[in-house]
């Protein structure tokens, strides 16, 4: 079992930024992939970006490329998510997700944190 728990959430407003981060437990997890996906109210599930569990490989979606960078450090069993530049539509609730499997979908990924609330204002 792999327990996730993602803190750093808040309301800032457009243009600003804000680091999340993801603290892990139980099995090895420096050896698990680990991803963030976001849920804004109405909408489904969508992939962010993804981190290999030595952190030389990312993924990201195409749109937070170039805003927001995934990182870890696997010493403190921790994924970072820092957010730049942030828009109103970044809005979401924002989950932290670990698997085996280097993937971008929801379905792919066992272990869920609970959620942090990210809330950009115009």
């Amino acid at each position: 079992q792999v327990q996730l728990v993602e803190s750093g959430g808040g309301l800032v407003q457009a243009g600003g930024s804000l680091r999340l981060s993801c603290a892990a437990s139980g099995r090895t997890v420096s050896t698990y992939v680990v991803g963030w996906f976001r849920q804004a109210p109405g909408k489904e599930r969508e992939f962010v970006a993804a981190i290999s569990w030595g952190g030389t490989s990312t993924r990201y979606a195409d749109s937070v490329k170039g805003r927001f960078t995934i990182s870890r450090v696997n010493a403190k069993n921790t994924v970072y998510l820092q957010m730049n530049s942030l828009k109103p539509e970044d809005t979401a609730v924002y989950y932290c997700a670990a698997d085996t499997v280097f993937g971008t979908k929801g379905s792919e990924y066992d272990y869920w944190g609970q959620g942090t609330q990210v809330t950009v204002s115009s």
